[in-house]
């Protein structure tokens, strides 16, 4: 099962009484109509294909590539170590938040 169509069965599954759900996604190849019916049986794919509104990111400079580049920072910078219990983990990261915010780094 295509990670991108398995993902969209579970959330719709969730969602059942919802009539549309809105996605926000990045542009990889594999976000079509065509990974629907590679997954399910086309009546399956075509009811969850139109249960779904996909709005697709820019494939530069959008707000989810920054996202993802400042998640990476913060592995990188704040949790590239073993960290024992959640309150150390939120004090680690509360306080690397600070540092790069007192920075005001911006993503080039």
């Amino acid at each position: 099962m295509d990670k991108s169509s398995g993902m969209s069965f579970i959330i719709a599954a969730q969602y059942e009484n919802v009539e549309k759900i809105t996605l926000v996604m990045d542009n990889l190849n594999t976000h079509t109509p065509g990974s629907f019916y590679e997954t399910f049986h086309p009546e399956k794919s075509k009811a969850l294909w139109n249960r779904f509104e996909f709005v697709y990111a820019p494939k530069h400079g959008s707000w989810l590539n920054m996202a993802e580049i400042e998640l990476n920072v913060l592995t990188g910078q704040c949790l590239n170590k073993r960290i024992d219990n959640i309150e150390a983990v939120i004090s680690e990261t509360g306080a690397w938040q600070k540092f790069r915010n007192n920075k005001n780094t911006k993503v080039n």
